[in-house]
């Protein structure tokens, strides 16, 4: 479970798509990294994501994790951003959407899961089928 500092702490990433970019390489990152794994450079800078991607992998959960019962059963997937990095997250609309792999999503912001115990709401990033007008069930 994540503790409420931390998700404050982040909410940059959960609710706007923030990760960073290294002004060294120009290598974008998310979640956000203060240093380039990839040339060592420090001084990365906050980078906005545009939300738009395509669908890598994906999967059905069934059996899911304390927290998210209520959600289940929920799809979940790998999708790579346009921007480049590969980022793994619950996807959402996808009823009666036949998923699959190369197909266009985008990022929405929806609820993740209750943390009844705390009395608070977790909100974030899922992304959701880019359907093309007049298609159900497949861009």
């Amino acid at each position: 479970m994540m503790e409420l500092p931390r998700f404050h702490r982040l909410r940059g990433a959960y609710y706007r798509l923030e990760g960073s970019a290294c002004p060294a390489c120009e290598r974008r990152f998310f979640p956000p990294r203060s240093v380039c794994p990839s040339c060592k450079a420090q001084g990365l800078r906050t980078f906005a994501f545009s939300g738009r991607g395509t669908l890598y992998s994906f999967s059905r959960v069934l059996q899911p994790p304390r927290g998210f019962a209520a959600m289940a059963p929920y799809d979940v997937g790998m999708v790579r951003l346009e921007e480049g990095p590969l980022i793994s997250a619950q996807l959402a609309d996808t009823e009666g959407v036949d998923l699959s792999i190369g197909m266009p999503v985008e990022m929405v912001t929806r609820k993740i899961r209750d943390a009844e115990e705390h009395g608070y709401i977790v909100y974030g990033y899922k992304f959701r089928p880019l359907l093309r007008p007049g298609r159900a069930g497949g861009p």
